[in-house]
């Protein structure tokens, strides 16, 4: 293992990497881990491995200025279970057992000055802009609000300010966060990324208006080596330039993907049916776009991006953690088209029967949006996205003020109005599937997607499709038997005279609530339209789906408000089922994946309101079903 990183004032030799552009001005040790070597095992059939893949710390811009002070090795500590501070004073350790894998992901824009804004030994906090940010020198609230916007719409814009973009500072910056995922990579026990934010944003209206921001940010994963200086929307706001930089990277030898997040915001442009500059999508768009995007972020703290209940009005599950404004201002996100997963499976579909390729044929996981190191994965335990979410009248779940009932309650804007606290949630998780946990075989997962995302807890979700006799659920080999005669979630079937037989299997998180169904959500694209089709095909206590809803009847789960007890005895702690479609139509191009719920239980806001002695706030959903989702697998 690399050991010894050198960081230049204008270069710096990052680990993997060959050679130095100029003579190093400090030596930094990277101490490696005291752990026992173990010999990795590579299993055929795969293991299931989870992680988080979307995590600030300080060095991003947004999280340094509203409190958190920890760093990249905070981060991966946190991972695997050591207790962090949140940057509120408040004591953080993560749920459950650690995780398997973790990437820091800070805002490559000006990723570390805003740490460095406020560090007087360092001549960033000099500049002007620190001054009037940080009041080093008497700047006034108003203009500290002024500049950091100021920061925020150069983001958007691609136009630096100049005083605070040092790229050599940058670069430092950047240096640090992947010396510590070095540090932290323990092959066969922890899987650690290099790993950055690209911030894209559009804007609505004019920027002077600041009417919102549409988020169309990407999280730029690398496989095992990392470049000295990342690309970011300072160089480009163009996402089709970041693609074709990693193109480029991937010619030097730098494997690395993208990871489009948080689409729900996106104001309908995350899954537009034309390119950056309005443009038709091309089929060299489309190639381009899938090459480097493999898999998208299905959901995190700021909800999830499935489906939405204009989307999908047959679907009873689908107003599930809505987060309906755009980032960093209460604006609503109105364009709902383009905006969800599940319809841009759809797009793609049409598109490629259109052009002959399809740019949205991409599979899913889920993380955090952490933006202090460490995901919030726990309803019971929730502490929010940012460091002021542990305070409970702030994030709305509790009356203000000690009040005991809603009752003429008003909410009130604050200076931190843009964190939208009361509608973040316990979410998410990134699961694959791999043959053991290295750097190479989780993000080769990623790269096939075969993944599957998760809204908080550990759920195992497999998904086939293949030629299976009707024992194979029982069988001793099943596994083999779906690889060796089938393709697995992120894979292609060819389309036959039958059906393909599908195979969904599921198991609850061992600290988790019990299973309460197993549906397949089947998407296609005809002429005019996007079209889907919901079918439960497992239930929980040997419950059988209506032939005529297609839906497992109640099975009774409940939840008590004025304690969150729930009879668990009416779910299961595993699914399982053989399916073949009813509708199947041969030659039809489609895409099915499944989705896996639990029992309900109470949200996060009801834990806060039963703890307080409070009536849950009327505003927010008393209850939660989290859930997990496969990839789909795609008939051709």
């Amino acid at each position: 293992m690399f050991k010894n990183i050198y960081l230049g004032s204008a270069a710096c030799c990052l680990l993997l990497t060959t050679g130095c552009m100029e003579k190093p001005e400090k030596e930094i040790s990277v101490v490696e881990p005291k752990t026992t070597p173990i010999l990795i095992e590579k299993v055929d059939t795969r293991n299931a491995y989870f992680g988080d893949l979307h995590v600030h710390t300080k060095n991003s811009f947004d999280a340094f200025i509203t409190g958190t002070r920890t760093t990249a090795d905070d981060a991966y500590r946190f991972a695997k279970g050591d207790t962090i501070d949140n940057g509120a004073g408040k004591d953080i350790t993560i749920s459950g057992p650690p995780l398997d894998f973790y990437g820091v992901t800070d805002h490559g824009e000006y990723m570390g000055v805003l740490a460095a804004m406020r560090d007087r030994n360092n001549p960033i906090s000099k500049t002007d802009t620190a001054k009037s940010i940080f009041g080093i020198f008497g700047g006034s609230r108003e203009a500290r609000i002024e500049a950091f916007t100021k920061v925020g719409t150069t983001i958007v814009t691609g136009d630096p300010i100049e005083d605070i973009y040092d790229r050599d500072f940058i670069d430092s910056a950047w240096a640090e966060n992947v010396l510590a995922a070095e540090k932290h990579y323990d092959p066969g026990r922890f899987t650690t990324f290099a790993a950055y934010e690209y911030t894209n944003m559009n804007i609505i209206g004019e920027i002077a208006d600041n009417l919102g921001a549409i988020n169309l940010h990407r999280n730029v994963i690398f496989r095992d080596r990392a470049p000295e200086r990342l690309f970011s929307t300072l160089d480009s706001t163009n996402p089709e330039d970041l693609w074709n930089w990693m193109n480029d990277k991937r010619d030097e030898g730098f494997d690395v993907l993208s990871i489009p997040h948080n689409s729900n915001a996106s104001n309908g442009q995350m899954f537009s049916m034309t390119m950056s500059d309005g443009s038709p999508i091309t089929k060299t768009y489309a190639a381009n776009r899938i090459k480097n995007e493999p898999i998208v972020e299905m959901t995190q703290v700021k909800g999830t991006s499935e489906t939405h209940p204009l989307l999908s009005p047959e679907d009873e599950f689908a107003n599930h953690e809505l987060y309906e404004i755009l980032v960093g201002m209460a604006t609503e996100s109105k364009k709902v088209p383009g905006s969800f997963v599940r319809q841009a499976l759809s797009r793609g579909i049409g598109i490629e029967q259109n052009i002959g390729k399809n740019p949205y044929e991409f599979g899913f996981i889920g993380s955090s949006d952490t933006h202090v190191s460490a995901p919030s994965l726990s309803e019971e335990q929730h502490f929010g996205k940012f460091s002021h979410d542990t305070d409970l009248a702030n994030r709305g779940s509790v009356p203000p003020d000690g009040k005991m009932s809603w009752e003429n309650v008003v909410s009130e804007e604050t200076e931190l109005a843009f964190i939208s606290s009361a509608s973040y949630g316990a979410s998410g998780l990134a699961g694959v599937w791999a043959e053991s946990n290295t750097r190479e075989d989780i993000f080769d997962a990623m790269k096939r997607k075969e993944t599957f995302a998760t809204s908080g807890p550990r759920i195992k979700t497999r998904f086939f499709a293949g030629n299976y006799n009707d024992t194979i659920l029982s069988s001793t080999n099943m596994l083999e038997e779906a690889y060796k005669n089938g393709v697995p979630m992120g894979g292609t079937k060819s389309s036959g005279t039958n059906s393909p037989d599908f195979i969904a299997w599921a198991i609850k998180d061992p600290d988790g609530y019990p299973l309460q169904r197993i549906q397949i959500i089947k998407v296609w694209s005809d002429e005019t339209d996007n079209l889907e089709q919901i079918y439960d095909i497992s239930c929980a206590g040997d419950l059988q789906p209506s032939p005529d809803t297609n839906r497992c009847p109640e099975n009774g789960a409940s939840v008590d408000l004025s304690n969150c007890q729930t009879n668990d005895e009416t779910g299961s702690s595993e699914l399982k089922a053989l399916w073949s479609d009813p509708n199947y139509i041969p030659g039809q191009k489609s895409a099915y994946y499944i989705r896996v719920l639990e029992n309900p239980k109470c949200r996060w806001s009801t834990w806060d309101a039963v703890r307080n002695g409070t009536p849950p706030n009327p505003n927010m959903q008393a209850t939660i079903q989290d859930r997990a989702w496969s990839s789909a697998i795609w008939i051709k």
